[in-house]
């Protein structure tokens, strides 16, 4: 698995100050996606386990959740990397453009973004978008959490 970008953000996931690992190799190519660089399959840097738990390390106590941008397409690797996070005391998000994700990556979730990028519907800033952000432990919908409005 290659990651294209590693970054501390603050509003991927409300609330959390997330490591953010941007997977590249994607196969959706959404149009109008804002990363068609991420499509390239092995571009980027491989993730290995060693960096990835000295990052872990790095953030704990500042961090508080692991995104993964991507990699259900590698799902092996992917559930491996979340079940790590988890055992070091890291919530787990996985930003996908897919509508529905195999239940052994879900079950190793915090949350889940799925749907594709559609620019006329926008993304979860957006009240019509067609994205959703669920916490996959209740099945809530938090998107209102994304609405400036709210």
């Amino acid at each position: 698995m290659y990651y294209s970008n590693l970054e501390i953000v603050f509003q991927e996931v409300p609330g959390e100050v997330s490591i953010c690992f941007t997977i590249s190799g994607c196969g959706i190519r959404c149009k109008g996606c804002h990363s068609p660089n991420l499509w390239k399959k092995g571009s980027g840097q491989l993730l290995s386990k060693s960096f990835f738990k000295t990052i872990l390390d790095k953030y704990k106590g500042m961090a508080s959740c692991v995104l993964f941008m991507g990699g259900e397409w590698h799902k092996e690797d992917l559930i491996s990397y979340l079940k790590c996070a988890q055992k070091n005391g890291y919530k787990t998000c996985l930003y996908s453009g897919e509508t529905k994700l195999d239940e052994s990556i879900l079950s190793q979730l915090t949350w889940v973004k799925t749907g594709p990028w559609i620019e006329l519907l926008g993304g979860l800033d957006s009240p019509k978008t067609n994205q959703k952000f669920i916490e996959v432990k209740t099945n809530n919908t938090l998107n209102h959490l994304f609405l400036k409005n709210y």
